[in-house]
């Protein structure tokens, strides 16, 4: 039988991270003592066992298959031990699996410990929530969330999809609310953040904005969400406490809610694995985190687009009006989640803030002015010659001081 200080020692080199098979060589035990020691919420202590237990010659054995499989069903276990000499019944052994198979599964779930400002973890989240755009339309909000697994410390910025064209603006907007840079982006296989095949990597937009902040990446092997359990509990976090007994009049107001909640709530709770408040995480992160550049880095999406007869272009679905003699040329967009410009060889000639309306039309009141003018025009030009004043000449000779 162990003693205390071997229970002691047990834990002290888990708590230190140290592997199991590591801690049997230095303990002279088989890794299934260690397992059974690391599993004990209290010291070890003496206990005379029933001396008719017709479980005790095959305890070994059955700690043997556990290590194996600790799912293994108790008809299978009483199988093998049939074949040893067991002569038991299934009801005695299932009792004992039910308060053995624990002390195996836990081997499974041991807390990742991170340094301050190592990673940060990112993942979409289906908010569930359908908010108004304008003109009796609404749709899904989504969320892009990061979150900082040493401080537990989060982030959120909302979008009507989830494209790449928002998730790059959107981890901007992220790293600007937590006040700085980490070391590494963990993500998903997601097609809005990685490319498909065998070897995944981030899309180029993303790829750009990571050399511009000077920041690594992570992708995570397919079906491993406990690679990023801290930004789906985040998820979860927020689905319980933020979302409930809310309603929201447009994006804007969802996103400075959830701004809010997150610095008068979220941060300031305490954590008991922190041992404080995830603001006091937050601040001691954020002296690790490496800072933003100035200016940021431009992440707005760029877009040639040709203008129509009737001066309108037409941008995700929505025509937005252009001053009169730009039809049928080329023209650049600058799109971002809120707004849009237009330029003209490099010259600015519209802006208008985005709609996500479907199948929109945005007026500008001085464009339809300066159009109707021209239109206006034309139809006098078509209509026949036009009138124009009598020219007095007399004029001309008084400024030369000809004789009248």
């Amino acid at each position: 039988m162990y003693q205390v200080h071997d229970w002691a020692k047990v834990r002290e080199l888990v708590r230190a991270v140290v592997p199991k098979k590591r801690i049997a060589e230095q303990l002279g035990c088989s890794r299934t003592t260690v397992y059974r020691l690391a599993g004990l919420a209290e010291p070890p202590c003496y206990e005379r066992r029933p001396a008719g237990s017709q479980l005790e010659p095959f305890r070994d054995a059955i700690a043997d298959m556990l290590t194996e499989d600790d799912a293994a069903p108790a008809t299978v276990i009483r199988e093998r031990l049939q074949k040893r000499g067991y002569a038991g019944g299934i009801s005695i052994l299932k009792d004992y699996l039910r308060e053995l198979r624990p002390l195996y599964r836990s081997r499974d779930w041991q807390r990742t410990v991170y340094v301050p400002g190592e990673i940060l973890q990112a993942d979409w989240w289906d908010t569930g929530v359908d908010v108004p755009v304008g003109k009796g339309a609404s749709r899904r909000a989504h969320g892009f969330v990061t979150t900082l697994p040493f401080s537990a410390a989060h982030a959120v910025v909302f979008t009507h999809s989830q494209t790449t064209a928002d998730a790059v603006p959107a981890l901007l907007g992220c790293l600007t609310r937590l006040g700085g840079v980490p070391g590494k982006l963990v993500i998903d296989r997601d097609s809005s953040l990685v490319t498909r095949g065998r070897r995944p990597r981030p899309l180029d937009e993303l790829a750009a904005l990571l050399g511009a902040l000077s920041m690594g990446h992570i992708v995570l092997p397919p079906r491993a969400p406990q690679s990023k359990g801290s930004v789906e509990r985040t998820n979860g976090y927020l689905e319980t406490s933020f979302l409930p007994l809310r309603s929201f009049s447009g994006l804007a107001d969802l996103q400075g809610q959830h701004d809010d909640w997150a610095e008068g709530v979220a941060w300031p709770r305490h954590l008991r694995r922190l041992g404080g408040r995830v603001s006091e995480a937050l601040a001691v992160e954020r002296a690790e985190l490496a800072p933003l550049p100035d200016p940021l880095p431009a992440v707005d999406r760029r877009l040639e687009v040709r203008a129509s007869r009737d001066g309108f272009v037409r941008v995700a679905g929505v025509d937005y009006s252009l001053p009169p003699g730009y039809a049928l040329r080329r023209l650049q967009v600058r799109l971002s989640l809120r707004d849009l410009a237009i330029f003209c060889e490099g010259r600015q000639i519209a802006y208008h803030e985005r709609s996500y309306v479907p199948c929109d039309v945005v007026r500008d009141d001085e464009h339809m002015a300066a159009l109707a003018a021209a239109q206006d025009a034309r139809r006098r030009l078509r209509s026949g010659e036009p009138e124009l004043p009598a020219v007095d000449l007399a004029r001309y000779d008084a400024l030369v001081g000809a004789p009248l």
